[in-house]
């Protein structure tokens, strides 16, 4: 696992091995930044002679709409929240719900910045809110997994919506899907045989709660959908949603990269280039403020949640002393 998931962990003591951890974690954002400016630069360059239009299709888009786009984000944190909540439930946690959306909301700021470094943040901070209801760290590691495997799949399935915008040969689907099924297949098959340690993340592949899991999992990628197809709608950018679910897909694969922020940009102006670079570029801002916008209002509200309970618990620590009662003489 990446060396920011062994840096946030617990137990990290050693003096050089945590320097060297922390270096290489600092390596990631510096690449992530580096990446995020060369992006940057290259719309900058593709939008030359463009930028009247671009400007002019940001201040064209109604707030209310930006509103909706905002909701849409949360919505689908708040999904995605609720499936990691059923496999570490599966894993053997029985943290607190309220708890473990806390740390959710930790990792969803971080991945603004990174994806990995998300993870790593989402799964350091349950563990420290919650050390003896949450599964140990390698468990929570596999117990992304099954998500991951899920929104794969989901993937796999709409893949045919990049045959069009994309040139994509129809028989590359064909191909994706069988894979996906065939890992799925191994994976359901590994959370048979291995049932402890690293492999109890894999639980909630043999139980029921998989329902929920793919239940909470499709609507996140429905409402990240909308999202998409609202935002492009609104800046005059007029695609279907097989589009919008193609758009999906490639942010998905580009976020991928370290190039932070920049990733909606670039995905919108490769696969919608044609609709407009400026229309789709300045569709793929939206979507990266919409974005950002949500994750810090779930972590707003993770913060006031925590500072708020944080109060009540100390509270509920003072303790009154009896008064002692002198009895008078009649």
């Amino acid at each position: 696992m990446s060396l920011e998931l062994d840096l946030l962990a617990p137990g990290s003591t050693e003096p050089d091995d945590l320097r060297f951890r922390l270096s290489s974690f600092r390596s990631r954002i510096a690449l992530t930044a580096l990446g995020a400016v060369v992006v940057t630069g290259l719309l900058a360059v593709v939008l030359g002679g463009r930028a009247g239009e671009f400007s002019a299709a940001l201040r064209a888009t109604p707030l209310t709409l930006l509103a909706l786009g905002v909701l849409l984000q949360i919505t689908a944190l708040l999904a995605r929240s609720e499936a990691w909540n059923v496999c570490v439930r599966a894993a053997g946690g029985s943290v607190k719900r309220r708890v473990l959306f806390r740390a959710a909301a930790v990792g969803y700021v971080a991945s603004v910045l990174n994806g990995s470094v998300g993870m790593a943040a989402r799964i350091a901070s349950l563990r420290r809110a919650a050390p003896d209801t949450s599964p140990r760290v390698p468990a929570l590691v596999t117990a992304e997994v099954p998500i991951i495997t899920v929104e794969l799949t989901l993937v796999a399935i709409f893949s045919f919506t990049l045959v069009a915008p994309l040139g994509v040969p129809w028989w590359v689907p064909v191909i994706v899907v069988a894979v996906t099924a065939g890992v799925v297949a191994v994976l359901r098959r590994m959370s048979d045989r291995h049932r402890t340690g690293l492999w109890s993340g894999l639980a909630v592949l043999r139980m029921q709660s998989r329902a929920r899991l793919i239940t909470f999992t499709l609507l996140a990628v429905c409402a990240q959908i909308a999202r998409n197809w609202l935002m492009l709608r609104a800046i005059g950018v007029h695609v279907s949603v097989f589009d919008a679910m193609a758009l999906l897909i490639v942010m998905f694969t580009v976020g991928q990269l370290p190039i932070g922020p920049s990733s909606g940009p670039a995905a919108a102006v490769l696969i919608l280039g044609a609709h407009g670079v400026a229309a789709t570029a300045a569709a793929g801002v939206l979507l990266t403020l919409t974005g950002i916008a949500g994750s810090l209002c779930y972590g707003a509200w993770a913060l006031g949640d925590r500072i708020v309970s944080g109060r009540l618990s100390l509270r509920s620590d003072v303790v009154v002393p009896p008064v002692a009662v002198v009895p008078t003489s009649a």
